[in-house]
């Protein structure tokens, strides 16, 4: 499955609904695809995650300091693991080793408030359940953080704003939350 980083939608911070409209583009242009296909947003309690190799950093070693990010994955019964990252600095798609090794890193150098989660949800379950108003980009004068998408808010019918519950890090009805060593012995090739 190749999809080009020109060919999808971006709009910079808004990175849960640049996945989300990448799960929409496969759903309805690769569909025997969707059941090999994961969203991931990545945070923790604190809300403060670093990750290396990212655009929007200033570092030479592109890390930045998110309250959470959202990533891609794709998991070909074939292949290794294949990580679609619309932030980094990296190759994209990116083999989920290499994605580990310079974007994830080890966090045995990191200070126990900065460990990451990661909720891992099925592409087909994040396209039927998410939902953003885009509220949480707003400053407490009402101004964007960031400049909104062009498309309109994404909602279901049952909820026009869950993204709370997504990045969230406690277990909710919404995919697997797992440690760090959880997610690489999901995703992660067996040597």
């Amino acid at each position: 499955m190749e999809f080009r980083k020109e060919d999808c939608t971006y709009t910079s911070c808004y990175c849960e609904e640049n996945v989300w409209c990448l799960c929409d583009s496969i759903k309805s242009k690769i569909p025997g695809a969707i059941q090999n296909c994961y969203c991931v947003f990545i945070s923790n309690k604190r809300r403060a995650i670093p990750l290396w190799k990212q655009k929007a950093s200033r570092r030479q070693d592109g890390q930045v300091i998110w309250d959470y990010h959202v990533i891609f994955l794709y998991e070909p019964s074939e292949s290794n693991t294949i990580v679609y990252d619309l932030d980094t600095t990296l190759t994209f798609p990116c083999d989920f080793r290499r994605y580990y090794e310079e974007s994830i890193k080890d966090e045995r150098c990191l200070k126990p408030e900065y460990h990451r989660m990661f909720r891992v949800i099925p592409a087909e379950e994040f396209l039927q359940t998410f939902a953003s108003d885009r509220s949480h980009m707003l400053t407490p004068e009402g101004h964007w953080m960031a400049p909104p998408p062009t498309y309109p808010p994404i909602k279901t019918k049952e909820s026009s704003n869950n993204i709370q519950e997504f990045i969230s890090m406690d277990k909710n009805n919404h995919g697997d939350v797992l440690s760090l060593n959880e997610f690489l012995e999901r995703f992660l090739e067996k040597q």
